[in-house]
């Protein structure tokens, strides 16, 4: 299974993008802006591609009953996931999903979170439990 983020715009809190499984789009994605100097919970990974397997999250895995779908290996950080929540509020550096953009107390969100995880999980289980599942997050150029 290929994951593909493809980051579409970014500002100085946050970057949108887009989900795509086996070449179908999925689902919006949200997550931290880019930093040149890395700031603990509040930067997004670099470009690259990266292995997903599952991890057992103490603030997730008891709310879900389930382990959460993890992004391993990532060069200076850990324990990347992707999650429910609709601002960079919710995020530390993990890949929120969503249904559709909208905004959230004045900040760019996804929306419809919990529902699209839910639907988006057991999809990328079947491709973690079948051998092999990456994801890759393609660079973003642009700012606005």
């Amino acid at each position: 299974m290929k994951i593909l983020i493809d980051r579409f715009t970014s500002t100085s809190q946050e970057t949108l993008g887009r989900m795509f499984i086996d070449g179908r789009q999925y689902c919006y994605t949200l997550e931290d802006e880019k930093r040149d100097v890395k700031v603990k919970g509040e930067t997004r990974i670099p470009a690259g591609r990266y292995e997903v397997g599952l991890r057992y999250s103490p603030h997730f895995s008891p709310k879900f009953h389930h382990d959460m779908l993890w992004v391993k290996d990532v060069p200076g950080f850990e324990f990347i996931l992707i999650h429910p929540g609709n601002t960079d509020d919710d995020t530390d550096g993990c890949l929120l999903v969503g249904d559709k953009l909208g905004v959230v107390k004045g900040q760019e969100a996804v929306l419809n979170s919990k529902n699209t995880y839910k639907k988006i999980y057991p999809e990328i289980v079947m491709g973690i439990k079948s051998g092999e599942a990456t994801i890759e997050y393609k660079a973003l150029i642009e700012y606005r």
